[in-house]
């Protein structure tokens, strides 16, 4: 088997025919998929055709795009009507493209390209596979041309040692010494071996092939260092101990960061850059080195990643602003991880981000496999990639031991677990099986974030994008955290407690998938969620609507993705209208509530007009603002021009309710106002009215609600269900955005918030027909959801109090610490250290054994998880079993009428 499948791997590498057999059409599902989406991104390819040069272009690399062409012209099952472009023209412009690409690299003497590290190494990687899989259609020349690339590269990344690329400015692999906190050099030192790979999967008879293994093995075994870990690691691999790493790459939690943060995108970089060394080697017919195969600290890279996982087989990305969605770029990493390393969980990803590329490739721009946070610079990189992904699925058929992905529950059952990343990278993240869920506190995303069904669409985590928290831009001045393990508790949790700048606000995760926000009232508009709504049919949820059910009534919310709306001016971000009843005022307001995260508010122009074709009363009127940068002063909004504008002070951006005003002169009759927005326009303001510029009134607020509720519940689309306890302000649903407690944020003081994945209406009405967890300081907030009872002291003292606790039926749950048996529930004693939060579970479960109700008055002290000692009142004894919840082991006890008794388990 070994021979055939290196005779076949050798003759796809010299372009030569496959025998029928080996040649047959994709070999599995995914790879079929890839096959498909290679065809129709050849219509985007081919729009980079050059004409007049004769070559696909330069700009952006997009010359790669060589490599998927190749693949697609080496296999079976070219299709003419879905590449929109016939097999005899593609081949035609791959070749030439391949022939002047060889000789314009600079490592043959031209100046067009090749050499730097960064980031040409990487396309001089997909250019070299793609002329060896077209070998025998290339002349002589062009092949030594390209045979000089292999060569000249790795003899030259070897000349530079363990020093920096002095043709790549700035980035660095910092020697052999990493560097993990703000942005690691595990991506720069899979571009150091990367470079390397060609030369020694194709050239390894050359002289200096020696020294580019020594190197190659170098980089590859520190792009994970971890001196923890690494000193204490008896591996050998590729004949050097681990234990000899020098690079300090990761966090000891195991995880990486980049442009200053943690990015997903990033920490998938080891199996990225291994992809696409390993296939050299595997369509050169050579074995792959071990660190490809035996990667020091992969293994809790990618515990990581699976922490983070969505159910579209890409990570959720919370702390950064781009490469969310980028599922053409996502494909290599679980290709690698499944196809070469074997591993299942990585297949059942795989394979669930293949289900969705198609629809994802469909939707505009069409073609493309990078959008959204993606630029179109990144769409020959991941033509690569996916062609590189097939081609590991067409090697790992040859072997005839194909990887079967885990069944969907699976992955997510194998992925659960609760982890606290440490307070630099910031993040504390929950993986279950019914949702994932995480407390961000580095600076600028600073959100408790919650994705019910691990639903990559559901709601909008990324970046800057606030979520729960109405703001981002939020400072963290304490942070508590405490995590809970199955192994040492019992079960998966986790609880955070964050004191911000304004209050304080916390977030516990429960094994079931539901949340508990509770909140002293941080800011205007708490329990803010951001929803994703787009038409992308093949994608559940994204059918074109978001459906909304409150206890007021529901609302069908369109997705605003056909191109509706009024096209602004040049310059212009963004203009909304906003009508209102007829009103006499002489001054008009917009007074923010949540701006830009970064830049808070910038306006071009602020217009009041009486009826759509009134005069613009504004026009040239005094204007005064909460503050303003002194090179955009206040008076440029009404100036008539859409190239000048006012911009609150730098010291103002992070605040939300920055205001600016305009005098009119005397009152006017008014029923409409247009603000011509910059790119730091406001997600959420009022524009009000005076007669005096002293008393204000709302006439309008951006977003205008779809739906206003002043019940307790909210069902999002049949895939959330959200219960809210303790808010004077109303819920309501704003286009695309949620806000739990729409008002100010003194009236959300003491909001809980209960998140459910997955309930329907009726079933979250249910919920918040349940009796709430009542009493006890002000500071305290409790709830029982998903029957654990999530305690949050919202102050910066300690605070201890009683609290009711309702539970139905004839039995009674108990919770760690003291509590006494109502006739509704049990009155629970909680004490909570000052800022903190915590998660308490079921320890016992205590029954009347006569089977009646238990008798109103026992108290219960549950010392430890297996230690409890009950107290019958006066003149009444109990008679009793006593349950651990554990472990389901019980015994009837009776308890003497004002006696105690322990039980031990």
């Amino acid at each position: 088997m070994q021979r055939l499948v290196a005779t076949v791997l050798a003759l796809c590498a010299l372009g030569a025919a496959v025998p029928a057999a080996a040649a047959a059409a994709a070999p599995d599902p995914v790879a079929a998929t890839y096959q498909r989406v290679l065809l129709r991104h050849t219509r985007w390819a081919e729009q980079q055709w050059d004409a007049a040069a004769g070559h696909y272009k330069a700009q952006d690399f997009d010359f790669a795009v060589v490599l998927g062409n190749a693949v697609l012209l080496t296999h079976p099952g070219y299709d003419a009507a879905a590449a929109g472009v016939d097999e005899a023209t593609l081949r035609e412009h791959t070749l030439a493209t391949i022939r002047h690409f060889a000789a314009s690299n600079r490592l043959n003497g031209g100046t067009e390209w090749g050499k730097t590290l960064f980031f040409d190494t990487t396309f001089q990687s997909y250019f070299v596979l793609a002329a060896h899989l077209l070998w025998n259609e290339l002349d002589p020349s062009t092949q030594a041309n390209v045979d000089h690339i292999v060569r000249a590269q790795a003899d030259y990344t070897t000349s530079l040692g363990a020093g920096n690329d002095p043709l790549s400015g700035g980035w660095t692999p910092n020697g052999l010494l990493g560097g993990y906190q703000g942005d690691t050099k595990l991506e720069e030192m899979g571009v150091y071996a990367q470079s390397l790979a060609p030369g020694l999967a194709w050239a390894s008879d050359d002289p200096g092939a020696g020294g580019w293994r020594d190197w190659f093995g170098r980089w590859s075994r520190n792009e994970t260092g971890l001196p923890s870990a690494d000193a204490d690691n008896p591996d050998v691999v590729d004949g050097v101990p681990v234990s000899e790493n020098t690079a300090h790459n990761l966090y000891d939690t195991y995880i990486v960061e980049n442009h200053g943060s943690f990015g997903p995108h990033y920490q998938e970089e080891l199996w990225r850059t291994s992809a696409r060394n390993a296939i050299h080697f595997l369509l050169a017919g050579r074995p792959l080195p071990e660190v490809l195969t035996h990667q020091p600290n992969a293994a809790g890279l990618w515990k990581t990643i699976l922490a983070v996982m969505s159910d579209a087989g890409e990570p959720l990305m919370p702390m950064v602003d781009d490469r969310e969605h980028l599922y053409g770029r996502d494909v290599i990493p679980l290709a690698f991880l499944a196809q070469v390393q074997g591993d299942r969980d990585a297949a059942r990803a795989e394979a669930d981000l293949a289900d969705r590329l198609e629809a994802y490739q469909a939707y505009p721009p069409t073609d493309r496999i990078t959008k959204f946070s993606g630029e179109p610079k990144y769409e020959p990189e991941a033509r690569a990639e996916v062609a590189i992904s097939y081609l590991l699925h067409e090697w790992r058929d040859a072997q005839g031991a194909p990887v079967k992905p885990v069944p969907e529950r699976r992955l997510f059952a194998d992925a659960q677990a609760a982890k606290d990343f440490g307070a630099g990278p910031g993040l504390v993240a929950q993986q279950s099986r019914r949702a994932w869920a995480a407390t961000v506190t580095k600076p600028g995303f600073v959100k408790f974030a919650w994705q019910p069904g691990h639903d990559d669409w559901l709601f909008d985590l990324g970046g800057t994008s606030p979520s729960l928290l109405p703001s981002t831009a939020q400072t963290v001045t304490g942070r508590a955290v405490r995590t809970y393990d199955r192994a040492r508790d019992g079960f998966d949790a986790a609880a955070s407690l964050l004191s911000l700048g304004s209050g304080y606000a916390g977030l516990t995760t429960l094994p079931s998938g539901a949340i508990v926000y509770a909140t002293s009232g941080t800011a205007a508009g708490e329990g803010v969620l951001g929803v994703d709504n787009l038409t992308m049919p093949g994608v559940a949820g994204l059918d074109g609507t978001r459906r909304y059910r409150s206890a007021d009534g529901a609302v069908t919310v369109p997705a605003q993705d056909a191109g509706q709306g009024e096209a602004p001016p040049a310059g212009v971000a963004r203009v909304d209208r906003l009508t209102f009843a007829p009103t006499t005022a002489r001054y008009v307001r917009m007074l923010g509530v949540t701006g830009h995260p970064t830049y808070g508010y910038s306006l071009f122009e602020l217009e009041a007009r009486d009826g759509a074709d009134g005069a613009n009363l504004a026009r040239g009127g005094a204007v005064t603002a909460s503050s303003f940068d002194p090179t955009k002063p206040p008076a440029n909004v009404d100036d008539g021009s859409y190239s000048t504008r006012w911009a609150v002070s730098v010291a103002d951006r992070k605040r939300g309710d920055s205001s600016i005003a305009v005098d009119l002169g005397t009152p006017h009759e008014l029923d409409r106002v247009a603000l011509f927005w910059e790119t730091a326009a406001g997600s959420a303001y009022r524009v009000q009215t005076s007669l005096d510029g002293t008393t204000w009134t709302d006439v309008a607020r951006y977003p205008h609600p779809d739906l206003s509720s002043t019940g307790n519940w909210l069902e999002v689309d049949g895939r959330a269900g959200l219960v809210v306890r303790g808010s004077g302000n109303p819920i309501t649903v704003s286009g695309d955005r949620i806000t739990l407690s729409d008002g100010p944020a003194s009236d959300a003081r003491g909001m809980l918030v209960e998140g459910y994945p997955g309930l329907k209406a009726n079933a979250t009405r249910r919920r918040a027909g349940r009796a709430p967890v009542t009493g006890g300081p002000e500071a305290l907030r409790v709830s029982d959801a998903g029957g654990y009872l999530s305690v949050f002291d919202l102050s910066g003292a300690d605070v201890s109090g009683t609290v009711s606790v309702a539970q139905r039926g004839k039995g009674r749950r108990l919770y760690a610490g003291r509590q006494a048996v109502t006739a509704s529930g049990i009155d629970y004693d909680a004490q909570v250290a000052a800022a903190t939060s915590r998660v308490e579970p079921v320890r016992f479960r205590l029954a009347d054994r006569h089977g009646d109700a238990v008798p109103a008055g026992v108290v219960a002290e549950v010392i430890d998880p297996g230690t409890v000692r009950l107290t019958a009142p006066a003149g009444h004894p109990a008679q009793l079993v006593l349950t651990r919840a554990r472990t389901g082991e019980a015994r009837q006890v009776t308890v003497p009428g004002g006696q105690s008794r322990q039980y031990a388990f």
